[in-house]
Parts: structure tokens; sequence; C-alpha cells
């Protein structure tokens, strides 16, 4: 029998997105088991603490309605990203990519991966047509400025901005 196949997603999802739900559904097709890994990341100054994101996507896992639920894990990290991989038993790196501007970032960042360790891969999924447009950064600006952002993120989250920003929901 072979290794399981367990990758890491890692992101800040300050809040999770309906392009980060189609990643996460796209991933758990080519793995067997799928570690969403969370970054503290302060230095972006998040608007959700840690503990609220980790909560946040594991509400959006439970509720995805096509069983991959069970094969997916949300743990918070603050360490290099490499060191969690390896601590998870991951071979595999996923990240998402929306346009050919996150694909110079991308590549330098899974270059400096693969030399800090040859052995953990990075597969890049490109983000379904109807949500290359959607940025966490970009859900919050529409949502501080009282537009509907109900097309990007799901009820809950949108809820929960509301909740944060004291606007409406």
């Amino acid at each position: 029998m072979s290794e399981p196949r367990i990758g890491v997603y890692p992101g800040t999802f300050d809040p999770i997105t309906n392009g980060h739900l189609d990643i996460i559904s796209r991933a758990t097709r080519v793995l067997d088991r799928l570690v969403i890994g969370i970054a503290e990341n302060a230095g972006k100054g998040p608007l959700f603490t840690i503990e609220e994101r980790v909560a946040m996507v594991e509400a959006e896992v439970a509720a995805m309605t096509n069983g991959d639920g069970s094969r997916i894990e949300v743990r918070p990290f603050n360490t290099l990203l490499m060191n969690f991989v390896i601590g998870q038993g991951a071979t595999l790196i996923v990240r998402g990519l929306r346009a050919v501007s996150d694909f110079e970032f991308e590549f330098q960042m899974a270059g400096m991966n693969r030399r800090m360790n040859p052995m953990i891969e990075t597969v890049f999924l490109m983000a379904s047509d109807r949500h290359q447009l959607i940025a966490s950064r970009l859900v919050k600006e529409v949502a501080e400025l009282g537009g509907d952002i109900g097309q990007f993120v799901s009820p809950r989250v949108k809820q929960k901005l509301a909740e944060k920003l004291g606007t409406g929901a």
C-alpha cells in the first residue's frame, strides 16, 4: 500500500473566501488528506484573530457537502512554512493562482521552498474563472464600504465580517 498523499494549503484566510473553498475542494481530489495551515502572520495586520480565522475555516470545512470535510484538518501555525509542512507529514504544498500577477511571487516562494527541502513539491491550482478576482483584502474593503460581498464569501463569513466591522449583514 502506498503512503497517503498529504498536502498543506497555507494562507492567512482573513477571511476565507469562495475562492479559497474552490481550491480546498479541488485539492481534496488529488490528496488523501489536506491540512489547511492558518498563518498567524501578524505582519499583515489581519482583521480577525488567529482563533477567529481557524474557527471560520473549520465552520466552512464542516459545511462542505461533498464529504471531503472528513479528510481536512485546520491548524494554525507561526513558524517557517517548510517546518510546518514537515511537521504535518506532508509532501505537497498547495497554492492557488488567481492571475498572472500571483505567479511571480508564488514562483519565487516555490523555488525557495524547494531549495530548503527538495522532497516537498509545490502544486499550483488555478482558480476557477468565477473566483479569479476574489481576494480577502478586496472582500474586506468592499465590506467596510458597505458593499454586498455575498457572491465572494459564504453567508457565515459574511455575518462574521458584518459583526467584526460593525456593519449590517
